[in-house]
């Protein structure tokens, strides 16, 4: 019996040896004719330059990678590596394709025709990569392929071997003649631009950009109809010896008419009602005439405030994609046409028509989704939104928000218990302007809100509590460059309030005053300034930072001490929280080598303190890490504060396993698997402590002596499932060190490998 259960357990693993080597005995070039060869990928690219301390030009790998990029079956890394079973040309080689029926579409969807080296044409891609070098100012270079045979004659590899020569460089640079102003501007512009100097490598690329930017400038000079493709160059390497003379001209067939400058004439508005028709009403306006199809609402003064055209004016190209922009930004049209005409009256002078048709102003969306928040909660959501897009004409939004949810929390660990659903209301009136001092530094190209809210939470927590919370807010959204967005929060005022307590969470909270005091009932009067700076630098790397201030209850606490009032103060009766809080957050992108391959950082620090009014800072403003978003090999808020540890036998980490200081890091490697699927290796560490000391949690005050010891860390692997507006994450992670004592010695101290194991579900990208 023993005998045949080892028979038994050991037939998988023979039948598997026996299907490997039944594949990988099948021939893959059985049906190839005499003459081919299949093509097996690239081995190599060598790319040689005659001076080995000149760099090659940038970016010529790259257009050489591009010109020999063809993928051979069965490819895992287009064009060097493949996987090793080769089943599409296996089914190919051995197989018969029967005309019908299931046979035949497991055929067709399993086949994979051979490529060939005849398909690839490495003699044609070689001229290719010949015409890149001379683009580039190595006009002497040469590239070559060989074919690089196994002992199957049938199957080669290809290697391509470059040669790049001396580089070209511009030796002098002959501009327009100076007798118009078409062409003295021309010269203007060419002559500022940095890569049309002498010295610099001939590059057919960077000459085609400096046409760019020498077309959009003339064309913002009331140069409409001029187009890069009106200036050409001559190059000659025949003067001196690896070099370049440049001479810049006009295209001589072009129609006298496009060279001119023009003016900007009349300027015509007309504002359609999204059900079309209506009765026009023709308003004269600073910027032109408004045509408005009535009865419709628009704010009078709204449409002046979006154009940038003058007449009379230079035409500008600027002003056309300025006013698009504005009048995009307000909302409230689906469909933007500017149109422009020359003036049959008036010689170089064009008029411009905008035609606006309303959108509808009312929206409504019932979603039913799966919600993940910042605590690693994760459940089914269902939200009824109803928005009125164009409230007083101005593109003013009002939202009315019901939402409701059932929430499980993700992650291993005692927390993955807590089961909760929360329903809310929220309201929201929101301006697209900033009703407040001019004094406050703004820019027009981007929109600017003023947002009044008010909303109300009921949270609960099976077994513990119910909570409710309200909050109205005043906030101010806007840029002051490109780069940075503000958000000034000049009141908010939250009431919480612990509607029902259990008997056991009364016991937890009786064990420990300092988390009472945080769950107390009690108003949060804040003001908050954030500051974000978001720059992509190139397509490879960009940088997030952001910080984030707050403080709550002084400017009540100092009225009430003004006023003589000493012990607690209350606000209507109610106790009102007194901290100052401060979070902030790094987050940088780079790409490695081609591709979608990332490698993201994440650095993040917070702190928070209480003073005056109260004792503790309020719960719901406390720091905790775990969970899909922070360290991933914890479950949400089972580590901290410090080293402390819960004691086995009580649940109660939900509650005291937050602090009033926090710091993380994170690394994470993201890469392509196949298609919309991606993959992630990270390393996550990070923890919180008490920035006072709490004798009922011992080792969680903040300590220099033991802050590195503190710190927890973490590995994992992911899996993502982004399809562009949606990225489905999971993320398995892997505990390596504990903060706490776990009874084993060294700095991996996970008591077993199985229980250091998290899985978390989520939606987005962690940062």
């Amino acid at each position: 019996m023993k005998q045949n259960r080892q028979n038994r357990k050991a037939l998988p693993l023979i039948c598997a040896i026996v299907l490997s080597a039944i594949i990988m005995a099948c021939s893959t070039t059985r049906r190839l004719g005499d003459d081919d060869i299949l093509y097996t990928g690239v081995k190599k690219i060598n790319i040689t330059t005659p001076d080995k301390k000149q760099p090659e030009a940038p970016g010529l790998s790259s257009d050489v990678l591009d010109a020999v990029n063809v993928k051979p079956n069965n490819c895992l890394y287009s064009p060097y590596l493949r996987y090793p079973f080769p089943l599409g040309l296996w089914v190919y080689n051995n197989w018969s394709n029967p005309p019908k029926g299931f046979k035949h579409w497991l055929y067709e969807k399993l086949v994979e025709e051979p490529v060939l080296i005849s398909d690839v044409r490495p003699e044609l891609r070689v001229t290719m990569i010949d015409q890149i070098l001379e683009n580039n100012g190595y006009f002497s270079g040469k590239a070559s392929y060989e074919l690089i045979q196994g002992k199957n004659k049938k199957k080669a590899r290809i290697q391509y071997n470059v040669n790049t020569g001396p580089e070209y460089l511009i030796d002098s640079v002959i501009m327009l003649p100076d007798t118009c102003r078409l062409n003295h501007l021309i010269d203007s512009v060419a002559s500022r631009n940095t890569y049309l100097q002498t010295g610099n490598r001939y590059c057919t690329d960077s000459l085609s950009a400096v046409r760019v930017i020498i077309a959009n400038a003339v064309r913002n000079k009331g140069y409409y109809f001029f187009k890069p493709d009106y200036i050409e160059y001559l190059a000659d390497s025949t003067i001196t010896p690896q070099r370049i003379a440049l001479k810049m001209t006009l295209a001589s067939n072009i129609n006298p008419f496009l060279l001119e400058s023009y003016k900007t004439g009349s300027i015509t508005t007309r504002i359609h009602r999204n059900q079309g028709g209506g009765t026009p009403d023709t308003i004269q306006t600073r910027r032109g005439t408004v045509i408005q199809m009535m009865p419709s609402r628009l704010r009078e003064g709204l449409i002046p405030e979006c154009i940038t055209f003058r007449e009379g004016k230079t035409f500008s190209v600027r002003d056309m994609n300025r006013t698009q922009t504005y009048l995009s930004r307000l909302g409230i049209f689906n469909g933007i046409d500017i149109n422009v005409l020359p003036d049959t009256t008036k010689r170089q002078t064009l008029n411009v028509e905008i035609d606006c048709t309303f959108d509808a102003p009312l929206e409504a969306a019932i979603e039913v989704n799966v919600t993940s928040k910042s605590n690693s909660y994760l459940g089914p959501g269902v939200d009824l939104k109803l928005t009125n897009k164009n409230l007083f004409g101005g593109g003013e939004q009002f939202s009315v928000d019901l939402f409701g949810s059932y929430e499980w929390q993700t992650g291993r660990g005692r927390n993955s218990v807590f089961n909760s659903y929360e329903v809310g209301l929220n309201t929201a009136l929101s301006f697209p302007r900033l009703l407040a001092p001019r004094f406050i530094p703004r820019s027009r190209r981007q929109l600017n809100w003023t947002r009044i809210s008010l909303g109300a939470d009921l949270l609960n927590r099976p077994h513990y509590f119910n909570m409710a919370q309200f909050n109205a807010a005043f906030t101010y959204d806007w840029r002051a460059t490109r780069h940075v967005t503000n958000s000034l929060t000049l009141f908010k005022i939250t009431y919480v309030n612990l509607i029902r307590t259990t008997t056991e969470f009364d016991s937890i909270m009786n064990a420990n005053q300092a988390i009472a005091q945080s769950f107390k009932s009690q108003f949060i009067p804040q003001m908050s300034f954030s500051y974000v700076y978001d720059r992509a630098f190139d397509a490879n790397n960009s940088l997030n930072w952001q910080f984030t201030i707050q403080e709550a209850g002084n400017i009540f606490w100092s009225i009430y001490e003004a006023c003589g009032k000493k012990g607690e103060k209350e606000l209507f009766g109610t106790p009102f929280s007194q901290f100052v809080k401060g979070q902030t957050q790094l987050v940088y992108n780079r790409r490695l080598g081609r591709g979608d391959h990332w490698l993201v950082g994440r650095v993040a620090v917070g702190a928070a303190h209480a003073y005056g009014n109260s004792t503790q800072v309020p719960y719901s403003e406390q720091f905790y890490v775990g969970g899909a978003n922070s360290i991933r090999a914890f479950a949400v808020r089972s580590l901290g504060p410090g080293s402390y540890r819960v004691p086995g036998d009580q649940i109660n980490g939900y509650f005291d396993q937050t602090g009033t200081f926090k710091f993380e890091m994170n690394l994470e490697y993201r890469f392509p698997i196949l298609g919309p699927v991606h993959g992630a290796v990270f390393l996550d560490s990070g923890n919180v402590w008490l920035l006072k000391n709490d004798p009922e949690r011992p080792g969680g005050q903040l300590k220099a002596s033991t802050f590195l010891k503190d710190i927890a860390l973490g590995t994992g692997v992911g899996l993502r499932l982004d399809i562009g507006m949606l990225v489905v994450r999971g993320d398995l992670g892997i505990g390596i060190h504990a903060p706490y004592e776990t009874g084993k010695r060294g700095y991996y101290n996970m008591t077993k490998f199985k229980d250091s194991l998290a899985f978390h579900l989520a939606i987005g990208y962690p940062f």
